[in-house]
Formats: C-alpha cells, structure tokens, sequence
C-alpha cells in the first residue's frame, strides 16, 4: 500500500483512503466547475480551516465541487447570503476539525497496541475506512437531533422575548474546575494526564445532559454548562461535586448567546466566583440564590471579583432532607 519507508501509508494514501475519491482539479478548475468565484471558494476554503492550496496543485475532487455547487445553489435561491455562508462554513470547520481529532484519537487508541512502535497504522485505517459509512449514518442523525434540540431551546428562550432569536437572554452559567490542576499534570505521565482529563469531562457531560442543561465548552481543566434555571444548575453543582478534587461557581442573569458559546457579566461573575471558591464547594451569587427553595443556602463574607467590584457568594449544599 505505501512507499514509505517504515511501510507506513502516506498523506495521499490516507487522503484517498478517507476521501474515496482522487483528487483532480485546482482551484481555478474547482470554482469554475461549481460557478464559485475564486475568491468566495478561497474564503470558504479558509474559514473551513483548511490550508491554502497552490494555483497550480491538484487537490480537489468531485466531492468538492459538488459541495461548492450546492453553496452556489443557496446563494441563487436567496436564502443566504455569502456573509452568512462564510460564518457557517466558519462553525462547521471549527467544530468537525475538533471531532474528528476527536475520533481519530479513540480509533488509534483502540485499534493500536500500547506500544506505538508494534502497531499497524495501515490495518487500522482499513479498518477505519469499513466503519466509514455507519459513523457517517450516526453522524448526520445525531447532527439533526442536536438541531431539533436547539431549535427547542431557542423556542423556550424566545417565548419569554418579543424577538424569535433574543440577543441577550437570562439563564444560570455554571464553570466546574478541577482542583490543583497545574500540579497534579506535574505528576502524571501523559497517559494518566489523559486518563483524568477526559474522565472530568465525561462525567461533567453526563451530568449536564441529564438535567437537560447543555454543557457549552470544555476547557481542559474546566467546564462550562448553561441551564435554563436555578434549580437545575444547582442540581448539576450537587451531582458534580463528591470529592474535594472539584470546586463550581454559578451565577443568573442575562448573557449573550454567539457562536455556540455564552458572553456577558455573568458569565465572568460565574467564573470568578469558581476561583475563589474553595475544593469541594459551589459557590453561587445572589441571583441564583434568589432562585433556590428548598436548598441549603450560607452566606458567606463579600469578596472582590476583579473587574466586577464587590460580589456576595453563598455557599450551596445539598439539603439533608
């Protein structure tokens, strides 16, 4: 299969491999092809954060003037408009780049051996390539389920709004922070560093979902959830927090939604509130408390949070009844 010389494949085997189909325009052909101008394919090319192509490199396939066409087909019908292809071709890059690093990360790590030097790259992405087409099924089912899920949210946030798609709307913003991060990577060999991350981040993502919240980034050491409501967030804080190895800070009030993430004053106050929150606690601020009946609520001394001025933190616990 390959000519390199360890016989493992080369970037061109595993492009064809992958892709199924051999590469066979340059970029002047591709945008005439699809009737793309060079510029608006170049754009799109970009923002789908893939490197540029030499004028004269044969890199493109059917597949890619098939995907341009379609795009030139949304801009004929006056659905969209080429700035706002530019911003979903930007959110679709960034998030299936991720994914499948993602994914490439757990099928080498299961289909390899531990020993990196005995495993069979060539017979993994065989593999791989046999998987392709049901990864791809669950793929674009889960894609329209998490559509229909948004939609949902959305609609729940817009009906206490005079606008379909508010631009600043109030909900509970959570951060969960691993404890003493910095120092316990110190200690861990890479396998084990891993092992931790991806186990806080697991958990954190199981948590949030069964609440019906949405965890919004992942952050290495950290996360960040939104929930609908102060109950829900302080369920999600409960749950999370078992062991001194977490501390959460939550705060309410209005953010604002852009680029799948959540921007605003409460945001950073619930980030502030996690620093200084101490191993093993959630720290919430006064909206939020005003929200919880029936929670173990203390107040706590007031505490600056840099670049908000004096806040008044409680500490949440689980009630014993």
């Amino acid at each position: 299969m390959s000519s390199d010389p360890r016989g493992r494949p080369t970037a061109e085997e595993i492009e064809r491999l992958l892709l199924g189909l051999p590469p066979r325009y340059t970029r002047a052909q591709v945008a005439a092809r699809s009737d793309v101008s060079q510029e608006l394919a170049g754009r799109i090319w970009r923002a789908l954060g893939f490197a540029q192509r030499a004028d004269d490199a044969v890199a493109f396939t059917d597949a890619d003037v098939s995907a341009l066409s379609r795009v030139r087909s949304m801009l004929d019908s006056g659905l969209l408009d080429e700035e706002t292809v530019i911003r979903m071709a930007r959110a679709l890059g960034q998030t299936t780049a991720r994914l499948a690093q993602w994914q490439t990360e757990i099928m080498m790590g299961a289909m390899l051996p531990k020993d990196p030097a005995g495993g069979d790259l060539a017979e993994a992405l065989d593999t791989a390539q046999g998987l392709l087409p049901d990864f791809e099924h669950v793929l674009i089912h889960v894609w329209r389920a998490q559509l229909a899920a948004a939609g949902t949210r959305l609609l729940a946030l817009a009906d206490g709004h005079d606008e379909l798609v508010p631009t600043r709307v109030s909900m509970a913003v959570g951060f969960a922070d691993l404890v003493a991060f910095t120092r316990r990577a110190r200690e861990l060999d890479e396998r084990e560093l891993a092992g931790l991350v991806e186990g806080f981040e697991s958990r954190a993502a199981d948590v949030v979902a069964t609440h019906g919240a949405r965890l919004v980034k992942t952050l290495g050491d950290e996360v960040l959830f939104t929930a609908p409501t102060a109950a829900q967030a302080a369920a999600i804080a409960l749950d999370l927090i078992d062991t001194d190895e977490l501390r959460v800070g939550m705060a309410y009030g209005p953010v604002v939604p852009m680029m799948g993430d959540v921007f605003g004053t409460t945001v950073n106050l619930a980030a502030r509130l996690t620093a200084i929150a101490r191993p093993g606690t959630v720290l919430v601020d006064s909206e939020l408390a005003e929200g919880l009946d029936g929670h173990e609520l203390h107040k706590i001394r007031r505490r600056p949070a840099r670049g908000l001025g004096v806040v008044q933190p409680y500490v949440l616990r689980r009630s014993p009844s």
